[in-house]
């Protein structure tokens, strides 16, 4: 053997000693787990649930960690990563974990973690539309096997079931009913997330998640999204302020539409295949259209601008008719607008509902309405809160000369981001022009307002107040128009199965944003989180690949990447490691949480 062949024998013995551990290291952590299930019944009927038993046999003396563990240790995970529209899935149900003491010498910690024999429930129930025959589910299943001293690196694995979907006169029969009796002991954790703060509870509590959907309903009054009508319905209940009983019957009227396009919703997504989630509705570019036209009409009429001819049933949601109609209209117009905004504030509730039986979502669904409501409700019942508006001459002329161009800018905004989702073809993004007229209309606003108060008062106090706002409306006008349609300073790709592969397979740091141009909240996050210099030089640098997936018109691939992450709601953004693995997910982040998230999925290590 000459020195040459000596020199790559040994270089092959090296890699052999190198890699050989390595594969060992990896068979021997596959052989810790092993995945099976079994169903709760021997199929289901459309319109009717069913429970997934997920089994997980962990081979002494080894363990995983529990679902609720903190880090450093990755918690146990289950989700669901294929399945058709059809299907709707709860949240997983885990056993109670048990405790150990983990570690060496004074690093002993106690623990939560399962071993031996694990059953995880998943219940899930198909849509009234369902088609019968076979259906096809993947999930994963995600865990850190540990033995007394030391951890594995975590890992995954896939695991594919077939659900029977049965005629409605079939006969369904239980199976294996001692193991599905130990659902009563089961505790079905809810995590809603709220502004970036993770709260955990029981979700047999019924009543605590019915007060966080209410909660969620009234914050759902200050967003951008419905701040342009509060103003418009004070002053119409302001001029029937007088005449309690009036008043109170028209907040009730109109308390009752907020309510009512709620409920419609639930039963809207309980029944209707493919449609999960409140913000949905502005995925159909033709219902965003119909918004933007109906709110341009009620905005021309309640200007006074100009004389147009429009249909009755516009005029008859305008706040200075105050009719019962009206009322009741004006208050599904409300709702309808929250919708765009709801994921920050009660959208895991929603989404929640949306797994559970018809009657709790429909009660979830009404609990939002009900505290959406709320404030419309306690002015009508206490008119002397509004006694103090404007109710005739020319300072009540233009108040609702400039609610009416704000108005006008809403429908500019909708019925631009309708047209976007029409013209827009995924992955490509849709275009942004559209802000420069709803800007148009807010500079418009602005001036107006400023020029009328000085004309209206010389008092000096009034003048600078309304006119310093008039001043701040135009300003903020420009500023919309050029940070909105300027060109984004993060190299975006755009999603596709593909790109996000190819970025995974790369070793990068994935950075996954769910946007979408009717999503007001994204673009406030965009603007003040994801364009800040530190995170846009984060998401610039050579190792992170930012992906957006961009939901505006129909996007099949995006929302079902939605699903496989486990929302059905945006904005929301997902951080994975360069091994893969989620690291961070949020809808409501800070740049702090946004860069420690990268920089954690940066020093993971490779499986």
């Amino acid at each position: 053997m000459n020195s040459q062949d000596r020199s790559t024998a040994v270089f092959l013995l090296l890699i052999s000693a190198l890699v050989l551990p390595c594969n060992l290291v990896r068979a021997q952590q596959d052989s810790i787990v092993s995945v099976s299930s079994f169903w709760s019944h021997t199929g289901v009927r459309p319109g009717n649930e069913i429970t997934l038993a997920l089994v997980l046999d962990i081979r002494d003396p080894y363990h995983i960690n529990a679902h609720n563990a903190k880090p450093p240790f990755v918690p146990t995970e289950v989700e669901i990563i294929s399945a058709p529209n059809e299907l709707r899935s709860s949240t997983p149900m885990f056993p109670k974990p048990h405790e150990i003491n983990f570690g060496i010498g004074d690093a002993k910690e106690q623990i939560s973690v399962f071993s031996q024999r694990v059953l995880i429930f998943i219940p899930m129930a198909m849509n009234d539309s369902s088609a019968l025959g076979e259906v096809p589910i993947k999930l994963k299943v995600s865990y850190q096997a540990c033995d007394e001293k030391q951890c594995f690196f975590p890992t995954s694995t896939e695991h594919e079931v077939r659900l029977q979907v049965v005629d409605r006169t079939a006969e369904v029969k239980l199976l294996n009913e001692e193991a599905f009796r130990a659902l009563k002991d089961y505790k079905d954790t809810v995590n809603v997330s709220f502004f970036g703060w993770d709260f955990a509870f029981a979700g047999s509590n019924v009543l605590l998640l019915l007060a966080i959907a209410a909660l969620g309903g009234l914050l759902l009054n200050f967003t951008p999204c419905v701040l342009p009508l509060i103003p418009i319905k004070i002053m119409g209940l302001s001029r029937v302020a007088g005449i309690r009983s009036r008043c109170l019957l028209l907040g009730s009227v109109m308390s009752l539409g907020v309510v009512a396009f709620w409920i419609a919703l639930g039963i809207a997504i309980t029944t209707i295949s493919g449609f999960n989630a409140a913000n949905k509705l502005f995925q159909y570019p033709a219902f965003t259209i119909t918004v933007g036209i109906f709110i341009c009409g009620m905005a021309v009429g309640m200007c006074g601008f100009f004389a147009v001819n429009l249909p009755v049933w516009v005029y008859r949601v305008q706040a200075s008719q105050e009719t019962l109609a009206g009322s009741f209209l004006f208050g599904i117009l409300t709702a309808v607008l929250s919708t765009p905004c709801t994921a920050p504030f009660m959208g895991a509730a929603a989404a929640w509902a949306t797994t559970q039986k018809a009657a709790i979502a429909l009660t979830t669904f009404a609990a939002i309405g009900a505290g959406m409501a709320l404030p419309y409700l306690i002015l009508s019942a206490f008119p002397v809160l509004v006694h103090r508006m404007p109710r005739t001459g020319p300072a009540s002329e233009l108040i609702k000369q400039t609610m009416g161009l704000l108005l006008l800018a809403a429908g500019a905004y909708f019925l631009g981001t309708g047209l976007a989702g029409f013209l827009a073809t995924p992955p490509d993004p849709p275009t942004q022009m559209y802000w420069w007229v709803v800007a148009l209309f807010i500079a418009v606003a602005g001036g107006w307002l400023a020029w009328r108060t000085i004309r209206i008062t010389s008092n000096v106090r009034w003048r600078a107040l309304f006119g310093g706002l008039g001043v701040m409306l135009f300003v903020s006008a420009l500023t919309v128009g050029f940070r909105f349609t300027r060109s984004s300073p993060i190299h975006w790709i755009y999603f596709t199965p593909e790109r996000l592969s190819e970025a995974m397979a790369l070793k990068k740091v994935v950075v996954l944003e769910f946007t979408a141009a009717w999503c007001l909240n994204c673009h406030v996050l965009e603007q003040a989180v994801l364009h800040d210099p530190r995170v846009v030089e984060a998401l610039n640098s050579p190792g992170v690949a930012p992906i957006k997936v961009d939901i505006t018109g129909r996007n099949p691939a995006g929302d079902r990447k939605l699903l496989e992450v486990g929302r059905r709601t945006i904005p929301y953004l997902v951080v994975y490691s360069i091994a893969g693995r989620e690291v961070f997910s949020s809808d409501a982040y800070s740049v702090e949480q946004l860069l420690a998230a990268i920089q954690k999925a940066q020093r993971s290590p490779s499986p």
